[in-house]
């Protein structure tokens, strides 16, 4: 799986859609897509949480800290996956910029690791990321991200290297309160996935979000609730053999 080898992505409303998330222009998109950092205007932080299938030994937890500037927007952030025997984390800073009218490109560089500490040790190294941001239109999204650019070693063990994982994603706003939001994944040593998100603004700022990904098959949904400068979420995915994963964000923005 992605999350043994250093890609763990973060955020409520991401993860309750499945993760299709490579055009959400929010603070997560340190965790999701550097290019969509550009399209933030205001200073943002956000915490994370998540437990996969309710095992104490498969936590996770992101923060993620965006400051746009005059020209561009700087982000800081990391993750932390794991337990005490086994752990991996990742600490980065990126920079985006606006290109055009319509295209942002946002690049990214992370110090990050993984720990076996009983029998193997650590293995520590920079990966890099970049992402691309396309607003066709406001309703119309386009988004391209590439974590592990070059491909960083793991061991000199039959080659074993840290994900590199390549993702394309549109949305789309069908209404001012239905969005479609569909994205292919591909891991370089697993099976292409499609994923696809549905988010339903029930009630003003109340969002209902469901989604689901293929190979392996896994649902989720989820709950958000966005105040003026508070963006709370919530949700859970259901893997069909493992059970559930119940995930939490709080994201502050400066108004």
């Amino acid at each position: 799986m992605n999350y043994g080898q250093g890609w763990i992505p973060a955020g409520g409303r991401s993860m309750s859609l499945a993760n299709a998330s490579s055009t959400f222009n929010d603070v997560w998109a340190f965790h999701n897509n550097p290019g969509a950092l550009a399209d933030v205007e205001k200073i943002s932080a956000g915490i994370y949480y998540e437990n996969r299938f309710l095992l104490k030994e498969l936590q996770s937890q992101a923060i993620a800290i965006s400051i746009p500037l005059k020209v561009g927007v700087i982000s800081f952030g990391g993750n932390l996956y794991g337990y005490n025997q086994y752990r991996s984390y990742k600490a980065g800073l990126g920079y985006s910029m606006k290109l055009s009218e319509m295209v942002y490109a946002g690049v990214q560089l992370n110090y990050q690791g993984i720990q076996f500490l009983e029998y193997y040790g650590s293995k520590n190294t920079v990966t890099a990321e970049v992402g691309v941001y396309t607003k066709f239109t406001e309703k119309w999204r386009l988004g391209v991200s590439v974590f592990n650019l070059g491909r960083a070693k793991l061991s000199d063990y039959e080659d074993d290297r840290f994900s590199t994982i390549m993702r394309l994603g549109s949305s789309y706003d069908f209404s001012e309160k239905l969005m479609l939001a569909l994205e292919l994944e591909k891991d370089v040593d697993n099976p292409l996935r499609l994923k696809t998100g549905v988010e339903y603004e029930v009630l003003r700022e109340f969002y209902l979000r469901w989604g689901a990904k293929t190979t392996p098959l896994e649902l989720s949904f989820g709950l958000g609730y966005h105040l003026k400068q508070v963006h709370l979420n919530i949700g859970s995915a259901y893997h069909q053999l493992l059970g559930w994963a119940p995930h939490f964000s709080i994201a502050f923005i400066d108004e």
